[in-house]
């Protein structure tokens, strides 16, 4: 899956749905990915501290600040175009 701008997608606060993170194509209509990683993916990165930890909202619901998911698309960005700079300093 491809990742999609947040702006368009993403209000400035309140929570998203795991679903609206990753994506889902089987729904109708499809829900395009705003990081695309498998769930599996994603759940590690929340054991391991590198995506955001969840909040439950209720025994069977989990959801994700926005706040959180825009600062990991911040960093995320940061890093790769520290990345770019640093492969076109060394050529």
């Amino acid at each position: 899956m491809k990742s999609i701008p947040t702006s368009n997608i993403l209000p400035a606060s309140g929570f998203v749905r795991l679903s609206h993170i990753i994506g889902n194509s089987k729904t109708n209509p499809p829900i395009p990915a705003i990081i695309p990683v498998s769930k599996s993916t994603w759940w590690a990165g929340v054991k391991s501290g590198r995506f955001p930890k969840p909040i439950k909202l209720g025994p069977r619901t989990t959801a994700w600040r926005v706040e959180d998911i825009l600062n990991l698309i911040s960093r995320s960005q940061v890093i790769k175009h520290e990345n770019e700079q640093d492969t076109t300093d060394t050529e």
